[in-house]
């Protein structure tokens, strides 16, 4: 197919406000252009050293710091085989715990994805022994039988816990590096955004039968959109991307509300722009302009309409107002990042098959004049099976060839990924993973 070139996408650098998010382009980092191996996605072997190697030294996404409002309130977050209890204290700060009583190794909290409120201590359900909030032992029936005595931990296994952009993180590494110096430049492109104004309209797990860096892989792509999500070519500019690469993150800018330069103009707006006017407060049928012209018309309706309508813009620049900045944080968070709401995908690796993974789903919304905080009600999460759940039709589509993905790749005849300059993003991901690798096996030695 002949490509149609458009106008070139204009970019805003006018920042609104004060800190607006930065939009220079990064210097393209020299990766080369070998073969990524098939066996990162298919063995087990390779599995492993992910996780001794990387899953255990990195910072992780746990909950949102919402989840957890008052002293003894907690989430379980699940990452592998360990389950991670996070309790708020009383000094507002939050603690993360291996999620295990030292005693016969019973999981202390068996609810998963949940806001728990107010506990006073934990308990554990097999012989009652007990833990403050705190971590610390507050009481081991029948300790005078133990001639040992009690562990000498004091209590459960503490873990590095932080929090930014109004979620929780932790890390399984003693040793991590701060929160803040790990996220790098991400607080200064995203807090402008102010994610904790948003609040979550929908949350689940689905188990994919893929390897977790092949759903990583199609969602840092845009290449993929005119073979398997050919709809949006009415609704997005595939082509004229901004990709930039940043020492373990990266993200593209990719303009919304304009017509791909792979497809002719049609003779009224496309479906999916009206959408965009229409969430926006404007009626397409009023609309006189250019339909090359749109993405500029709803960014600036937004822009004087905005406060009106309960939202605040102002730490935004124009081109924000539409477009999806769309962020990679080291190793396995997605984030389509929008003026209105946050669609944030957590891709973790299943706990033992490197063909299949947990794809947990969120999307939060900045709400409008209209919002009852009183009468908003945190959605329940739920996990399913592939084809139990619809996420949409563009993941829809997603979902249903990344299974073909994983099962070609164990085929005789495929090598690996043959990765072009439109999947850049895809070849920093697997340089910064192999980062972790190399930088372990060293240590190993």
């Amino acid at each position: 197919m002949k490509v149609r070139r458009q106008q070139k996408i204009q970019r805003t650098t006018k920042k609104q406000g004060k800190n607006g998010t930065p939009v220079e382009v990064a210097p393209k980092p020299e990766l080369g252009s070998a073969l990524i191996p098939k066996e990162r996605y298919v063995s087990p072997d390779y599995m492993a050293q992910e996780w001794e190697h990387m899953w255990s030294k990195v910072w992780l996404m746990a909950c949102r710091d919402e989840d957890l409002p008052e002293p003894g309130d907690h989430y379980v977050t699940e990452i592998r085989n360990e389950s991670i209890l996070l309790v708020r204290q009383k000094d507002n700060s939050v603690k993360a715990f291996y999620n295990v009583c030292h005693h016969r190794g019973n999981r202390l909290v068996h609810s998963f994805e949940k806001p728990q409120e107010a506990a006073t201590s934990f308990k554990c359900k097999y012989h009652d022994w007990e833990y403050a909030i705190n971590g610390s032992f507050m009481d081991i029936p029948d300790l005078e039988t133990f001639p040992q005595g009690a562990p000498p931990c004091g209590g459960l296994t503490e873990l590095p816990c932080d929090s930014w952009g109004s979620f929780v993180w932790y890390s399984l590494n003693q040793d991590v590096e701060p929160l803040m110096d790990y996220l790098g430049i991400i607080p200064e492109h995203l807090d402008p955004y102010h994610f904790e104004r948003m609040v979550l309209t929908k949350t689940l797990t689905v188990e994919w039968d893929c390897n977790w860096k092949a759903s990583v892989d199609a969602f840092n792509e845009s290449y993929h959109v005119q073979g398997i999500h050919k709809q949006l070519l009415y609704y997005l500019d595939d082509l004229d991307i901004q990709i930039d690469c940043y020492e373990k993150h990266n993200r593209y800018l990719i303009a919304f509300g304009v017509l791909s330069p792979r497809v002719v103009a049609p003779g009224e707006i496309p479906p999916a722009i009206k959408v965009v006017m229409k969430d926006a407060g404007m009626d397409p049928a009023s609309y006189e302009g250019s339909v090359h012209d749109i993405r500029h018309a709803v960014q600036k309706f937004k822009r004087e309409n905005g406060p009106s309508q309960g939202k605040d813009y102002s730490a935004l620049n124009d081109d924000q107002l539409t477009d999806d900045y769309h962020y990679m944080i080291f190793p396995n968070i997605t984030m389509n990042v929008h003026a209105d709401d946050l669609m944030l995908f957590r891709q973790r690796p299943h706990p033992e098959d490197p063909n299949k993974m947990l794809f947990d789903y969120y999307m939060y919304e900045l709400p409008d004049e209209e919002f009852d905080a009183e009468e908003y009600r945190r959605p329940l999460h739920k996990q399913y099976k592939y084809g139990e759940v619809s996420l949409g039709l563009v993941i829809n589509q997603d979902a249903y060839n990344l299974p073909f993905v994983q099962k070609g790749m164990q085929s005789e005849g495929y090598e690996g990924l043959w990765i072009g300059d439109q999947e850049l993003r895809i070849r920093h991901f697997h340089d910064t993973l192999e980062k972790y690798l190399d930088s372990g096996a060293v240590t190993k030695k």
